[in-house]
This record gives C-alpha cells, sequence and structure tokens, in this order.
C-alpha cells in the first residue's frame, strides 16, 4: 500500500524497463506474469510504439508489482490519449477494465493510525475465529474444509466483516460469535 511507481511513457521501440532493468528480470519470478498482464492481455503491437520507463520505491515486492503493473496501464492510457486517439484509448481502457479493476484503480486501503490515549488493540477484547475455506464452499463439497487462516475481529467490526462474507460463511460465523459470546 506504501510502493510508488511513476511511469515515463514515450515514443520509442517497445522497451520497457523497471529502475533501468528490462520487465523480463523483475522479481520475485512467480508474480513475473501479473507485471506482465498489460502486455499480454492487449498485445505486443500496442506496445510497440512506445517505451516506458518505471521507477518503483517503498513497499514489499507483492506491493511493488502491482504498482508497476498498474503504472504501465496508467502510462499507456495517457500516451494513446494525448499522441494517439481517443477511440484507442477507449478501447484499452475498456479491456484492462474488464479484465482486472486494479490495473487502472489504486487501492484505496491504507492502516488505521493508532489512537491516543491508550495502549495498542487489546488482544483480550479481540475474537478470533477460523474461517471455512471459501474453495470448498464454492466447490459445493459436503463437509466444508478448515483453513489454517485465523482471522482476528475486533467486536465493533463485527457487523463490517459480516457484510463483506457471503451468506453461507455469515451464518457459521455468527453461530461461532454466539457461542464465544455465551462462554
Amino acid at each position: 500500500k506504501t510502493a510508488t511507481a511513476v511511469a515515463y511513457c514515450k515514443e520509442g521501440r517497445g522497451s520497457i524497463k523497471v529502475n533501468g532493468a528490462p520487465l523480463e528480470l523483475v522479481q520475485p519470478e512467480t508474480l513475473r506474469y501479473k507485471v506482465l498482464e498489460p502486455i499480454l492481455l492487449l498485445g505486443k503491437d500496442k506496445f510497440a510504439g512506445v517505451d516506458i520507463r518505471v521507477r518503483v520505491r517503498g513497499g514489499g515486492a507483492t506491493a511493488q508489482l502491482y504498482a508497476i503493473r498498474q503504472a504501465i496501464s496508467k502510462s499507456l492510457i495517457a500516451y494513446y490519449q494525448k499522441y494517439v486517439d481517443e477511440a484507442s484509448k477507449k478501447e484499452i481502457r475498456d479491456i484492462l477494465i474488464q479484465y482486472d479493476r486494479t490495473l487502472l484503480v489504486a487501492d484505496p486501503r491504507r492502516t488505521e493510525p493508532k489512537k491516543f490515549g491508550g495502549p495498542e488493540l487489546q488482544v483480550s477484547n479481540n475474537i478470533t475465529i477460523y474461517l471455512f475455506s471459501t474453495w470448498s464452499l464454492a466447490l459445493g463439497k459436503e463437509q466444508p474444509s478448515y483453513s489454517n487462516i485465523s482471522v482476528t475481529v475486533n467486536a465493533l467490526c463485527r457487523e463490517y466483516l459480516l457484510t463483506v462474507l457471503s451468506y453461507r460463511i455469515q451464518q457459521s460465523v455468527i453461530a461461532i460469535l454466539d457461542d464465544f459470546a455465551r462462554s
């Protein structure tokens, strides 16, 4: 969430560099295709006439990769709007938005600051819930498998969490919270 990538797009031969290195050398290798998504979606012909230089800093490795892919997408759209034509820009934008909105729109979530006059969030005031694996529920298995991911939920965040979860998981979470409140 704190990673910042700035892309400079100009007329050129189709090279894309990140911090001076070719895009194909971006690390970690397992997430490299996330950075290549705009190129794979739009085709190399859209990138053939432009050079893109990306500077990225801050955040972790994964956040940097997501910032790079967003900067590449936004810079190409800005280039097409300014130097090519509006119809091409709209076509590119529609393809990217249809595939993944985060290619053009930043994630607005930020860490909330600690409140004054008190310590950090108290663990004793929290409830730990083990959620069902959403994959097993989505696949329609009779017996849902438990994931090893635990989510710590402050009692005040209960309503927000339940609005985000699907209805089938909501019923399980409500039952667990009620059992916890009784004990």
